[in-house]
């Protein structure tokens, strides 16, 4: 089970949820039509390294890039390639970095130009969602009641969640206990205590919730080739009140 972080140390960890923010918004600016997947996890590369970190996800477990990219019908841990971004497409990209010892790791899903109406709603409610388990991490609650948050609302706008991958604790290593699943139920599940920082990404598909492992041995797409989301913010665990430690700030208002 992850220690609760010292004030130090989540003071470093918001250096790196600020520069894994910004980094997912440099990719978003040059999200368009006609980029290659593999253009923008060099230009992710690059920008992580000139703030003096290193990609957190580059051989981390032998993947090998430093994004993240799943298109479409892509749920989770799709490889960058030479595939050029089409208008109507939609595109997670998930970002971690390494900096002084610790780990950053945030998620966002982009429409590439004009998306359909079903594919702004997916993302919308899938983004909502996500808030609605924030608003569950604070001490004393569960982790049960973050994907209690997380799955009730999903489910009640016609969407489903994938149940195979979850959110997590974070902090010297990318990927610490305990897991932070997208469903459950109120008051069950690990005890959330002040300090422990968490990873919450909601993971919603437009159809059914099952999903299957790509022959690449990473990327995880949904049975049924309907479209899903991605959403991930690292959060704080607080009394009262959870610390949002990552933003959309930058992409939204890029």
């Amino acid at each position: 089970m992850t220690k609760p972080k010292t004030e130090e140390e989540l003071a470093i960890m918001r250096e790196n949820a600020l520069l894994v923010s910004k980094t997912l918004a440099e990719v978003g600016r040059h999200i368009a039509p006609g980029i290659t997947t593999k253009e923008l996890d060099f230009i992710a590369e690059k920008y992580i390294r000139e703030a003096g970190a290193e990609p957190g996800f580059l051989g981390y477990g032998g993947f090998p890039f430093t994004l993240c990219i799943s298109l479409n019908d892509t749920v989770v841990h799709g490889f960058p390639s030479d595939y050029k971004l089409q208008e109507g497409d939609i595109v997670s990209v998930d970002c971690g970095t390494k900096y002084r010892e610790f780990n950053g790791d945030s998620a966002y899903t982009f429409a590439v130009g004009k998306i359909g109406d079903e594919d702004a709603r997916l993302l919308e409610a899938t983004k909502a969602s996500l808030y609605l388990g924030i608003e569950q991490a604070v001490s004393g609650n569960r982790t049960g009641d973050i994907g209690f948050a997380v799955q009730s609302y999903v489910e009640s706008l016609g969407f489903s969640v994938v149940r195979e991958m979850v959110g997590h604790a974070i902090g010297r290593n990318l990927h610490e206990s305990p897991e932070v699943p997208n469903y459950g139920r109120r008051g069950r599940g690990v005890k959330l205590h002040e300090g422990m920082v968490i990873c919450i990404e909601p993971m919603v598909n437009a159809g059914g919730r099952e999903v299957y492992l790509d022959e690449n041995g990473w990327a995880v797409r949904t049975a049924d080739g309907k479209k899903s989301a991605h959403f991930e913010l690292m959060v704080a665990i607080r009394k009262g009140a959870p610390e949002i430690l990552s933003t959309f700030e930058f992409i939204e208002t890029n």
